[in-house]
């Protein structure tokens, strides 16, 4: 896919989101299955329901400027659900499964916060001011997301998977 413009770079960060977003709706749920403690499954089961809306933001988005959402897989999102796939299915002890869980879905997270980060700027910079919002919003509710894995690791998982 070649990019002839900036617009065009921009919406291809969209389709890239996108792609990330739907591979995340999936990944969130069998982490959430595989999770022992209930606040740690509640938090991933909030946070697939918020990756639904944010699917959803980013498809309206698209739609405003005439472009398919469906362009291709982003292989980066593909590669670290493996990777969590992997360690979720090899730790058996239940709670350092938990704090392995934790760990990759802030893996997960960061990625989303650089992409929502660098959609957002290249709406700003395209003053695109309703897209730039909308995108922000995303972003803010990843990092709240990483910040209550945080909170999660730190208050309960680590200690248990420590013990």
């Amino acid at each position: 896919m070649q990019i002839d413009n900036f617009k065009d770079m921009y919406i291809a960060e969209l389709q890239e989101l996108v792609s990330v977003e739907e591979q995340l709706e999936n990944a969130l749920l069998r982490m959430a299955e595989a999770s022992s403690h209930a606040s740690l499954r509640a938090a991933l089961e909030q946070h697939q329901r918020e990756t639904i809306v944010q699917g959803e933001r980013l498809r309206s988005i698209l739609k405003k400027h005439g472009a398919s959402p469906k362009l291709h897989t982003d292989q980066a999102m593909q590669a670290l659900i493996n990777e969590t796939k992997k360690m979720y299915t090899i730790v058996t002890q239940d709670y350092v499964r938990d704090a392995g869980i934790i760990a990759s879905a802030q893996r997960l997270e960061h990625y989303e916060i650089a992409a929502y980060g660098t959609a957002a700027a290249l709406a700003g910079q395209l003053e695109f001011r309703e897209d730039q919002h909308l995108l922000h919003n995303s972003l803010e509710q990843e990092k709240r997301t990483d910040e209550l894995l945080t909170t999660l690791a730190k208050t309960e998982v680590n200690r248990d998977a420590n013990a």
